[in-house]
């Protein structure tokens, strides 16, 4: 049986690379999708530059995905 896959950050290239990161040394793998680059790759433009990538995890670990990522940008945004 494969695992399904749940969407838990869309957004900028650099944020998602960097969330893709914090992902990974909490445990969590992931899939970076450029769906800028994939669309460019294919001759067309589909996506924003703020909208560029999606970061995808394993459904059953989505929730404590989003809750990584809701902090990072609590933390963040403090600053």
């Amino acid at each position: 049986m494969e695992n399904e896959l749940t969407v838990v950050y869309s957004g900028s290239r650099v944020e998602g690379q960097f969330i893709a990161e914090i992902l990974k040394e909490n445990g969590i793998g992931s899939i970076y999708r450029d769906i800028l680059q994939e669309s460019v790759d294919g001759g067309w433009a589909n996506s924003l530059p703020e909208n560029a990538v999606q970061i995808q995890v394993e459904t059953e670990f989505a929730a404590k995905a989003k809750q990584i990522i809701d902090e990072y940008f609590r933390n963040r945004d403090k600053k």
